[in-house]
């Protein structure tokens, strides 16, 4: 009988099952991918008596795969916090799907847990650029300044990895960052122990946020700002995290981060304003492959000859 754990590759999705599999351990088939790899449950073939995990992925664009694993007999266990569309009701399923603005995955599963791997969950909270739910669930831990900034950066560095539209462009597969961070109860220990590890995430995502540093906006008004980002590696694994870092320093605007892709496409992250923190997910579904939450979401390939529309209804939701 094999067990499946299906999850996003950024740290939301890592750390929510790091969580999980230390207080249940349990082999089981990994499925993930780059962040946006997002319909993984395609990839599960469970049968009965199996038991399948998913984390950090919509169930809205999951569905067929969702029904096919209950349909062969699976036991699944669903956490999300992106737009879930219609939630099945069966006796092997389930669901912790919670979409307020203010939560992420590892957050539920911390809940879901008792808080019984809460720097972990902290760790994943940053990742997903949610800093006040952060803090706030940090509070028992008594941690000083130094120790928060570490947890932060770690969580920063594991979301930064995940982007990317090819595993060739993560400096770590997120099945192997997994491996390597899931070995420890603790973050902290992880940071010491994997050291190398950390150091190589750390020293990506400084060299390319300083590439990211040195760009203008395509577009900028009072409530929106555009960027494009060149079709190269480095653009692709800094999409995410600098689409955080414009949103933190200007919390009164919205954000769009478009890469260019090989295909004339666009690949976009984008933000709502952190003083309105809703509408992110509403704006992208209006375009094909667009989705996510409240908060944040994207567009997997945006026509080129979309791109105008695109600006203008991002300024537009945002006026």
């Amino acid at each position: 009988m094999t067990h499946f754990d299906v999850f996003n590759g950024d740290a939301d999705g890592l750390c929510a099952l790091t969580q999980l599999r230390n207080a249940e351990p349990r082999e089981a088939t990994l499925v993930t991918g780059v962040k946006r790899d997002i319909k993984l449950l395609d990839r599960v073939e469970a049968g009965p008596g199996s038991l399948v995990t998913v984390l950090d992925v919509s169930m809205d664009k999951n569905q067929a795969g969702l029904q096919a694993a209950l349909q062969n007999g699976a036991s699944v266990f669903y956490c999300d916090h992106h737009f879930a569309g219609d939630i099945p009701e069966h006796p092997r399923l389930e669901a912790v799907i919670n979409t307020a603005p203010d939560v992420c995955t590892s957050l539920l599963v911390n809940n879901h847990l008792g808080g019984a791997f809460l720097g972990w969950a902290v760790v994943g909270t940053f990742g997903d650029n949610l800093r006040d739910s952060a803090h706030r669930i940090a509070r028992p831990l008594a941690l000083d300044a130094s120790g928060l900034a570490q947890l932060e950066n770690l969580g920063i560095y594991i979301n930064y990895n995940g982007y990317g539209s090819q595993l060739d462009d993560l400096h770590f597969a997120p099945e192997v960052l997994y491996r390597l961070i899931s070995q420890y109860a603790d973050p902290f220990d992880f940071i010491s122990d994997g050291s190398e590890h950390f150091q190589k995430l750390e020293s990506g995502y400084q060299q390319d946020m300083a590439a990211a540093a040195a760009l203008t906006p395509e577009y900028r008004d009072a409530s929106a700002a555009v960027f494009m980002l060149p079709d190269e590696p480095w653009a692709r694994r800094v999409s995410g995290v600098y689409s955080n870092d414009l949103a933190n320093a200007d919390p009164a605007r919205a954000h769009a981060v478009l890469t260019a892709k090989a295909n004339g496409c666009y690949l976009v992250s984008v933000r709502a304003p952190l003083n309105n923190k809703t509408g992110a997910d509403e704006l992208c579904m209006q375009f094909p492959t667009g989705g996510g939450r409240k908060a944040a979401a994207g567009i997997n390939d945006l026509p080129a000859d979309m791109l105008q529309d695109f600006i203008d209804k991002l300024a537009a939701f945002y006026a």
